[in-house]
């Protein structure tokens, strides 16, 4: 890169961390509202574990919000570059726009591929630990009664329910079993149960029946269609996966397709993160590069806030309808970034090469 691709690329990129702060700390505010969590963390650990999981959760809201920030501090800096009329130097020396755009593009990519295989992992992973997402979908509660998870045995469908559950969900203690479609099965309680492959191994068994004898087994296996990766999704939420955990998991072959388009989604979420902030990146050149007679930018500002928050709304409706099935998790995953690329190429083209 040469001088001019230095001057940019730092430049926006100062202006678009100090706005990533400012929404980090206007995120962070809103977190610590949070009475309760912050009461609980205090008397687990003190104060330096309570500003530290507030930290991270916010970060982790900082992240989501990235689009926004992006268009909004690439704006700024654009701004400033143009009031000062660095950018007019630049474009008079016969440097063309899209030239202009290669060392914050650059930029912009390296930064999207940190935080999604680095950064966006070690938020989840402390997330996960001291903030859990609760997960969204219908097929288990985890409550002060403790599981209860709809499963298929193949051609007949039960609920399992548990008192107790360790390793993400595949190791149960309390179980009980009843079929809802066949009452003549009974119901089956169990002192452990075990996810094993293709079946539940549940030990300590009672077989109970209205118009029998209770049945004691040792030991059983009720069939599942269900894997480990899936059950333990089912409990948390692929919110609370890496990007490499919802890849294994997903080449696991997970049978819930609720559960698989909200893991995929997840996952080629991470994969699209770079080309949605290259579009924003794109968004806030085509709007704010352009030359100008006066340095009144009111009105570039406020079509940047409307445009970050469609962004935003925008990614997010896509990442609800993707993980509910709606949409192919990949079309969900990519669709907002190539529209906001869209937007932004075809408005820099018709302002460079049209008639604007």
């Amino acid at each position: 890169m040469n001088r001019i691709d230095r001057l940019l690329l730092f430049r926006l990129a100062g202006r678009i961390g100090i706005t990533v702060l400012v929404f980090f700390g206007l995120i962070a505010l809103v977190e610590s509202l949070d009475a309760w969590r912050f009461s609980h963390l205090m008397e687990a650990g003190g104060l330096p574990l309570a500003v530290f999981v507030n930290a991270v959760s916010a970060l982790r809201w900082t992240i989501k919000t990235l689009p926004v920030t992006v268009l909004l501090g690439a704006i700024i800096g654009l701004v400033e570059l143009q009031r000062t009329r660095e950018l007019l130097i630049i474009k008079a020396s016969g440097v063309s726009i899209w030239r202009v755009l290669r060392g914050p593009i650059i930029g912009m990519v390296l930064a999207g591929l940190a935080i999604s295989f680095v950064v966006e992992g070690l938020v989840v992973e402390t997330n996960r630990i001291w903030n859990p997402t609760v997960p969204v979908g219908d097929t288990s509660v985890v409550g002060g009664n403790g599981l209860w998870l709809e499963q298929s045995d193949g051609g007949r469908p039960y609920v399992i329910t548990a008192r107790g559950v360790n390793n993400r969900g595949t190791s149960l203690t309390d179980v009980v079993v009843f079929y809802r479609d066949d009452a003549e099965t009974g119901r089956i309680v169990a002192e452990q149960g075990e996810l094993r492959p293709d079946a539940w191994h549940l030990t300590g068994v009672q077989k109970l029946r209205s118009d029998a004898p209770i049945d004691h087994l040792a030991e059983m296996d009720v069939p599942t269609a269900s894997t480990a990766a899936e059950i333990s999704l089912k409990l948390t939420s692929p919110e609370d996966y890496t990007l490499y955990e919802l890849a294994q998991a997903l080449a696991s072959q997970i049978g819930d397709p609720g559960v698989r388009a909200a893991a995929a989604t997840r996952l080629y979420k991470l994969f699209a993160l770079p080309a949605l902030l290259v579009g924003s990146l794109l968004i806030a050149f085509a709007f704010t590069a352009g030359y100008r007679r006066t340095n009144k930018y009111g009105a570039t500002i406020l079509y940047g806030i409307v445009l970050g928050l469609v962004v935003f709304v925008l990614t997010e409706m896509a990442d609800r309808a993707g993980s509910s099935g709606v949409l192919a998790p990949i079309v969900a995953a990519l669709g907002p970034a190539l529209i906001a690329i869209t937007i932004g190429l075809t408005v820099l083209l018709y302002k460079e090469d049209g008639r604007a």
